[in-house]
């Protein structure tokens, strides 16, 4: 596999930003690679996955190309006060990765992923673009904002206390909108394949069974791993692997 580090001007966030990406080298036709869309996590960037998976080793093995944008502590959203991050990773991310690189345009080939804050990433894009995507999956993703929202100190981060009203407003307006994942399940027509693992030590197991049960009531088919795991690169590092193999590759 190569691994470039790719830094580009992105006119959605009027600012210079980067995205890592893993290419297979022994092509077997001229064909474009099928493409992984890989997400990170709220306190990690785009060089993350590289740094803390075997992810590049797991790709050789599938031929797979896989895309790792930058999008800070956004949760891939248009920020009240702050970036257009849903603009840029749904808009302009695909169409800027598939210019730089030879990536497959095809909805059947393309896929997306991501652990935790990028859980819930990946499946705003599966579920709000279901025609974009042949598949989609979360680690240990943040599936369940809206009741977080209700929580006492439910999304209080001392290290950014802001970062909530930035994102969503103040209140933070999340349910029923269309960054409210679990009411997503409720519109979506013909989404693509899901997967869904998350530990079950993890303080985010309990939004992950509540998505589980609203696949259920919508009667959206869901593929689960909830198996022993904290939240952490041990869990994510094995869980990445299984989604790989899970992929609907041809």
């Amino acid at each position: 596999m190569a691994r470039i580090r790719c830094d580009f001007s992105s006119d959605a966030l009027g600012v210079g930003t980067s995205m890592t990406v893993l290419l297979p080298e022994q092509a077997t036709s001229h064909a474009e690679f099928p493409t992984l869309y890989l997400l990170h996590g709220l306190s990690d960037d785009d060089t993350a996955w590289t740094r803390f998976t075997s992810l590049e080793r797991y790709a050789a093995e599938r031929q797979i190309a896989i895309v790792m944008p930058q999008v800070e502590r956004s949760f891939y959203t248009d920020e009240v006060w702050g970036r257009p991050y849903w603009t840029f990773i749904s808009e302009e991310l695909p169409r800027t990765a598939r210019r730089l690189f030879r990536l497959t345009d095809d909805p059947a080939r393309t896929f997306v992923a991501g652990l935790s804050m990028g859980g819930y990433g990946a499946f705003k894009l599966a579920l709000r673009h279901p025609d974009r995507f042949g598949a989609a999956a979360s680690l240990s993703g943040a599936l369940d904002l809206a009741t977080r929202a209700r929580e006492p100190d439910g999304l209080d981060r001392p290290e950014d206390p802001r970062m909530w009203e930035r994102i969503y407003g103040t209140p933070p307006d999340i349910e029923g909108t269309d960054n409210d994942l679990l009411h997503l399940l409720g519109t979506v027509e013909n989404p693509p394949p899901l997967f869904v693992a998350c530990g079950t030590e993890d303080a985010l197991y309990s939004s992950n069974l509540r998505f589980r049960d609203a696949c259920a009531e919508h009667g959206i088919p869901l593929k689960t791993e909830f198996s022993p795991g904290a939240h952490d690169w041990a869990f994510w590092d094995d869980k990445i692997r299984e989604v790989l193999a899970w992929l609907p590759l041809t």
